[in-house]
């Protein structure tokens, strides 16, 4: 399993971890890496703030918009009209966050997939987030599920910080900066850690 050493090292972490870890079982994250980093940003501008079935409604109606195209291209995406995307399911500042995504693909601002693969994580984030309406998470998102990224830690997901609450049997989430600072320990195996964090069941 190519998570098998991460999961165990975080076992080792502390009790809570080790029994979380050995009732989910092995880490099973499926990364998409045969996205290019265009294709990856947009599909996850159609699930921010969403349930992912609402998002994969979203995104299933975007596609269909294009039966001659496996995804749409940053050149239809731009010419599409504003009504149009809006009948996807997309909320006006989405929009304009899929408009400047599909621009920066075609002036370089968005790099393809080798450039991608070469860039530091601080660097894509650093480089990416310029981008109307692109936040930290998308990058995160897109560094972990299109460039498996085996050590990033999505601080302001809800999900892990929440997971991480249930975990420890907190009253309250951690801050973002307090999840930076606890999730050093999880280092270099971040990602793996945010994955167990999803999926902590509710008590």
């Amino acid at each position: 399993m190519p998570y098998h050493h991460a999961s165990q090292c975080l076992s080792t972490i502390d009790p809570d971890w080790a029994r979380h870890i050995a009732a989910i079982g092995p880490c099973l994250h499926q990364p998409k890496p045969a996205r290019d980093p265009y294709e990856a940003l947009v599909r996850a501008v159609a699930y921010q703030q969403l349930h992912a079935k609402a998002g994969d409604a979203i995104l299933g109606r975007l596609i269909a918009l294009f039966p001659d195209s496996p995804f749409p291209t940053p050149e239809q995406l731009l010419a599409c009209e504003f009504e149009v995307l809006r009948g996807c399911g997309f909320s006006r500042s989405k929009i304009a966050t899929l408009q400047g995504i599909a621009q920066g693909a075609l002036e370089g601002l968005v790099p393809d997939r080798s450039n991608a693969l070469s860039m530091s994580d601080d660097g894509l984030i650093e480089r990416l987030t310029r981008l109307r309406g692109v936040g930290r998470w998308t990058v995160e998102m897109l560094l972990i599920y299109t460039l498996e990224r085996m050590d990033i830690l999505p601080a302001d997901d809800v999900g892990v910080r929440d997971g991480y609450r249930r975990l420890k049997g907190l009253e309250q989430q951690p801050s973002r900066q307090q999840m930076v600072d606890i999730g050093q320990a999880w280092s270099p195996y971040r990602t793996v850690a945010a994955w167990y964090l999803w999926r902590v069941p509710n008590p």
